[in-house]
């Protein structure tokens, strides 16, 4: 029988084939219909959101954070600190200089203030209805999502994704933090209620 980890490890690959299947315009479409949908979070002036840089096929959070701004809030991108730490959230504006960090994936510059967000939106590789995810693998979103519930215990996570990247169950296992709103081009899940 296999472990939780092999069968998110099957469910992974399959969910990412999924999404790597889809076209370039249907993953344009679905970023913009998910930035169309009214936002599952009342955002007041001077909250702090973090996104993040699309890498590979992600569904892009651009949109999204761009209606989020917006409404007023502040926005962050994350930065990889170091392997089995959790990301640190650095203050980001639309039009500032990002540098490249692990992987390519474009972060602020080590000058910009560190920040506490009070919602995250995050990317996936799989995800189902009660909020579960399935990230790549590393744990960093899990470890970051933990950390930044202890400094603010009223922190949202908000899992960003296509529907094709939606599974029936995801196994769960002790170090594993639960999303409570997951955003789709069809519709918004609020997974607080399916405990």
């Amino acid at each position: 029988m296999p472990t939780a980890e092999e069968f998110k490890a099957d469910l992974r690959k399959t969910s990412l084939q999924r999404r790597d299947k889809l076209s370039p315009d249907a993953r344009q479409a679905a970023a913009a219909a998910v930035a169309t949908m009214p936002l599952p979070v009342e955002v007041t002036p001077g909250m702090i959101v973090s996104g993040y840089s699309p890498l590979q096929s992600e569904i892009n959070p651009i949109p999204l954070m761009h209606k989020f701004a917006d409404a007023g809030a502040q926005l962050a991108l994350p930065v990889v600190v170091g392997k089995g730490k959790p990301l640190i959230m650095r203050a980001y504006a639309f039009g500032q200089t990002l540098d490249k960090g692990v992987w390519g994936i474009r972060e602020p510059k080590s000058e910009a203030p560190e920040v506490y967000p009070d919602i995250m939106i995050v990317p996936l590789a799989a995800f189902d209805r009660k909020g579960h995810r399935i990230g790549y693998g590393a744990g960093y979103y899990d470890m970051t999502i933990h950390r930044a519930r202890v400094l603010n215990s009223s922190v949202i996570a908000i899992g960003l994704a296509y529907h094709a990247q939606h599974v029936a169950v995801v196994p769960i296992t002790p170090r594993d933090a639960r999303l409570d709103y997951v955003l789709t081009e069809r519709e918004v899940i609020d997974c607080r209620v399916r405990k």
